[in-house]
C-alpha cells in the first residue's frame, strides 16, 4: 500500500460532504485489498466504519478522519490536481484518508491487543456529518461507539513530524451566519419610495460589529466576521433585497448563545426600524473542540519520545472542526500535524508535503498501542 500513491488518487476526486461516493469507493476498494478477517465493514451514507477487533479486547479505541473537499478551484499546478473542476482537497482531507488507510494496514498486519474501530465521515466541512454519524452509531450500531477517540489534523506552518495540541480547549465554537433582507426596491430619482437594502444592511453590518465590542465579556473571546454583503444591481436602481454572508466563533457555548441573541435582537429591531423583513440563517454550527486532558497530556508525551515526532503545546485556534461532537461526548483528542507547505488552509495552493502520510501512519499506529 503506497501512501504517496494513494493520497494523489484521492486528491484527484475531491466531493462535497455528502457526495462522497467515488471516494467511498475508492476507499472501500482500499480496504477490499486487505486481509478480513479481523475486520468489520460498514457504511453509513458515503462514510465508513471499519473495525478491527482486537486479540483481547478490554475497551474500543476510536480513529476518526474526515472525507470530504471543497468548493475551491485548485491552482497547486501538481500533476495529480482535481480532476472535478471547482472542487480541491485543499483541507488536508486527502491526506487524512491516507494516514487512517496506513494506519488500518499496521492494524491488520500486527492485530491490537483492544478493538480498535476507524471512522471515515463525510461532511465535515459542510454541513457537518460528525453530529449525525454520532447519532447514528448511539442509535443504531451502540457496539461500534468507542470509549475513547483520537483525531489529527494537518497544519501547514509547522514542519513535518510536529505533533502539536493541548489539554482543554483546542479550537472554538462556530457558526456559519447568513441574513437576508428584502425590502422595497426602485428608481434611483424617487427614494422615497423605497426602502433602500442596501443602506439597511449597512446598518446591520455596523451594528454586528458592536456585539464583541460592549455585549461580551472581554475576557470571553469571540469573533463575529461579516465576510461577503451583497446588494444590487446596477447603479441607478435602489436595491430591495440584501445579503450578509459571514462567521461567528466562541470559545464558549454559553457565548455563542448569546451572540446569537444579540443578532436576533439586532435585525429585529433595524426590520421595525426600516419597515423589511430580514431572515437569519445559521447554517452550519460546529461544537468546539475540547480535548480531554489526560489524552492530550499523552499524545504530547509519547510525540516526544517517538523517534519521528517532536511535540509542540500549541495554543487554541479560533479555527473550527465538526470532530468536537465526538469529544462532547467521548473522551479523546485532536492533534495538529506538521504539513510544512506555505500555503495556510483553503488556499487554492495548499500543497501538504507528502512525507507527513508515512511518518503520521507510524505514529498513530505506536500511540494507539500504548492506550
Amino acid at each position: 500500500m503506497n501512501l504517496i500513491e494513494i493520497r494523489q488518487q484521492l486528491h484527484k476526486i475531491p466531493e462535497l460532504g455528502f457526495q462522497e461516493f467515488k471516494t467511498q469507493a475508492y476507499l472501500l476498494n482500499m480496504i477490499a485489498t486487505l486481509p478480513q478477517h479481523t475486520l468489520e465493514v460498514v457504511t453509513w451514507r458515503t462514510g465508513i466504519v471499519v473495525k478491527v477487533m482486537g486479540y483481547a479486547s478490554e475497551k474500543k479505541i476510536g480513529w476518526r478522519t474526515d472525507i470530504d473537499g471543497l468548493p475551491i478551484t485548485e491552482n497547486t499546478g501538481v500533476s495529480f490536481a482535481s480532476e472535478h473542476e471547482g472542487y480541491m482537497h485543499a483541507c488536508g482531507h486527502d491526506c487524512h484518508m491516507t494516514i487512517a488507510l496506513g494506519l488500518l494496514k499496521k492494524l491488520v498486519a500486527e492485530q491490537p491487543k483492544h478493538d480498535t474501530i476507524l471512522y471515515f465521515q463525510p461532511a465535515e466541512e459542510n454541513p457537518g456529518g460528525a453530529e449525525p454519524m454520532l447519532a447514528w452509531l448511539k442509535a443504531e450500531r451502540p457496539d461500534l461507539v468507542p470509549d475513547v477517540i483520537f483525531a489529527a489534523h494537518v497544519a501547514p506552518e509547522y514542519p513535518v513530524g510536529t505533533i502539536a495540541t493541548k489539554p482543554g480547549l483546542l479550537f472554538a465554537n462556530t457558526s456559519e451566519l447568513y441574513i437576508d433582507i428584502t425590502s422595497v426596491g426602485g428608481h434611483a430619482a424617487f427614494p422615497h419610495q423605497t426602502k433602500d437594502a442596501s443602506v439597511i444592511a449597512a446598518n446591520v453590518l455596523l451594528q454586528l460589529q458592536t456585539i464583541v465590542a460592549r455585549n461580551m465579556n472581554p475576557l470571553d473571546s469571540a469573533v463575529v466576521t461579516i465576510g461577503k454583503m451583497t446588494s444590487g444591481t446596477v447603479q441607478n436602481v435602489i436595491s430591495g433585497a440584501a445579503r450578509l454572508e459571514g462567521t461567528i466563533r466562541t470559545t464558549t457555548p454559553e457565548a455563542m448563545t448569546r451572540i446569537k441573541a444579540r443578532i436576533e435582537a439586532i435585525c429585529a429591531g433595524i426590520a421595525t426600524g426600516f419597515e423589511c423583513d430580514i431572515e437569519i440563517d445559521y447554517g452550519s454550527s460546529y461544537y468546539e473542540v475540547n480535548n480531554t486532558p489526560l489524552y492530550a497530556e499523552k499524545i504530547l508525551a509519547f510525540a516526544e519520545r517517538f523517534s519521528q515526532t517532536t511535540s509542540y503545546e500549541c495554543p487554541a485556534a479560533m479555527t473550527g472542526e465538526d470532530f468536537g461532537y465526538f469529544l462532547k461526548e467521548i473522551p479523546g483528542a485532536l492533534f495538529w500535524t506538521g504539513a510544512n507547505t506555505a500555503y495556510g488552509l483553503h488556499h487554492d495552493k495548499m500543497c501538504p508535503d507528502e512525507a507527513l502520510l508515512d511518518v503520521n501512519a507510524d505514529f498513530v499506529h505506536a500511540f494507539l498501542q500504548t492506550l
